[in-house]
């Protein structure tokens, strides 16, 4: 039994891997490790994101410190550089949506420092969202400290 669970863990590891989203670091824009962003079926971007319907997430993280709380701040880029809260996803608590990565063990915060975990979550694509190509900023907050950030160009559609 404990083989078969392995084998299923190596087996969701490698998809994981295998459809991963090609990323920025948020702040220096530089390609992040190939490995670390899954959203929806999104492999290179921009990724399309379909009005009505809810896009799954999946981003691998360490801390560089211990996390008390984590909050999620996602933003768009409009016109002349402007950031605007995605409705309904920006300021979400996620510490209920915490896996540590070596197991797949759900956890919940305090997050220990130098450990690596998953969030994994799902968020909807409103129907009055703007039609537009914009670049999406996701940032995973201890307070007001980022612990992790990526951008990604996307279609809103």
């Amino acid at each position: 039994m404990a083989r078969m669970n392995l084998v299923l863990l190596a087996l969701a590891l490698f998809a994981a891997v295998a459809t991963a989203t090609n990323t920025k670091h948020c702040s220096t824009g530089k390609a992040q490790d190939s490995n670390m962003v899954q959203i929806g079926d999104c492999k290179a971007p921009p990724c399309k994101l379909k009005k009505n319907t809810d896009v799954t997430i999946q981003y691998k993280f360490t801390p560089k410190e211990k996390v008390e709380s984590l909050k999620v701040a996602v933003k768009a880029s409009m016109m002349f550089g402007i950031k605007v809260p995605f409705v309904g996803v920006d300021g979400s608590q996620i510490c209920d949506k915490i896996y540590r990565a070596d197991n797949g063990q759900k956890v919940a915060c305090p997050l220990a420092k130098d450990v690596e975990y998953i969030y994994k979550d799902s968020f909807p694509i409103k129907s009055y969202y703007p039609s537009l190509s914009t670049t999406v900023y996701w940032t995973l907050k201890n307070s007001y400290k980022t612990v992790s950030c990526f951008q990604v160009a996307a279609n809103i559609a």
